[in-house]
């Protein structure tokens, strides 16, 4: 049943799939869709020997919920069960948005910084740098790579200024005294802010680190189960980084993978990762979870670039984001 209900918090759809009958296992399920505010089909399964009730059928319609009767092994309403899923699947998962295609014009220069380091894999780049290059490359626009030691000597070479310089964050400082202002820069992770989650709530949250005191409770929160290696990011650059704003110690507790806890009533701020590993859907679940249990949420990015003191230069690409937080 757990399994079932973290799997609602990544769905764009539901199927709710019963044999005729229905109990209070279906309500509850039903219940914990409908709180999700998830599009949910009532499917009636083994309909030659399991017939639903006409009564329950109707009282399903006049909430406003599609119900289909289906045989598995005639396929008497898979065609109709289609179309429904046609019909009721929401248009944000049929469509990809873009990286950084709104930001630059094709035959543009992008300019990718990635530091080569304990954290970084063997023989391969992360997830956000290679869907970031494949999203450069759909949109028609050049694409160009170097470690941060690289970054002045390759911007010395070009012939004109790149569009969009983009960082990971943890080398925020060295490069954003290597770009010149004009040129607009960003990391990684922030565009994961906006790609996955609402970039102005999580500008709104990182505003709330003015706010932390020693001995507050920080929530790092990571998509992934990755291995901790060296000065993890999560587990010892950010932590540092923030003592150091705050002035003091804080109390951190991590998660990982799927155990973003239900209750976090505890917490004054979470900070999440850029979420490369999970969907929208799921991303906005947990933005969701924050938002009623009346935490503030930001992310990696975000709280680096607050902490050190180069916010503005970071949202600097993201105009509605940039005003979010001077409004804040």
């Amino acid at each position: 049943v757990q399994r079932s209900l973290q799997a609602m918090d990544s769905c764009d759809l539901a199927l709710l799939v019963c044999a005729g009958g229905w109990d209070g296992h279906e309500k509850r399920l039903l219940q914990q869709l409908l709180d999700r505010q998830l599009p949910t089909i009532v499917v009636f399964n083994k309909s030659d020997c399991c017939p639903v009730d006409p009564q329950k059928r109707r009282q399903l319609q006049k909430q406003g919920l599609n119900v289909v009767e289906t045989n598995a092994l005639n396929r008497r309403g898979i065609d109709q069960l289609k179309e429904k899923i046609r019909q009721l699947a929401p248009p944000s998962s049929l469509i990809h948005p873009t990286i950084v295609g709104d930001l630059i014009q094709p035959g543009q220069l992008v300019v990718l910084v990635t530091p080569i380091d304990l954290e970084a894999p063997t023989g391969r780049l992360i997830l956000p740098q290679v869907q970031t290059i494949r999203d450069v490359l759909d949109n028609d626009a050049l694409c160009l790579m170097v470690k941060e030691r690289e970054l002045r000597l390759a911007l010395d070479q070009l012939r004109h200024p790149p569009a969009l310089v983009v960082t990971d964050s943890q080398a925020f400082l060295k490069v954003a005294a290597d770009v010149p202002e004009q040129v607009a820069m960003t990391s990684f992770s922030i565009l994961f802010a906006r790609l996955k989650g609402d970039l102005c709530t999580f500008v709104r949250g990182a505003r709330t680190i003015d706010q932390l005191r020693p001995g507050s409770r920080v929530l790092v929160a990571e998509a992934c189960s990755h291995h901790v290696v060296g000065d993890d990011i999560g587990r010892v650059k950010i932590p540092r980084w923030l003592r150091q704003y705050v002035g003091g110690p804080l109390q951190f507790s991590h998660v990982q993978g799927q155990d973003f806890p239900e209750d976090l009533s505890g917490f004054d701020l979470v900070i999440h990762c850029g979420a490369c590993t999970i969907n929208r859907r799921q991303m906005h679940s947990r933005i969701a979870r924050c938002q009623r249990a009346g935490v503030p949420i930001t992310n990696y990015g975000l709280t680096i670039a607050y902490s050190l003191g180069i916010f503005e230069r970071a949202l600097q690409p993201f105009p509605d984001a940039l005003a979010a937080y001077r409004q804040s």
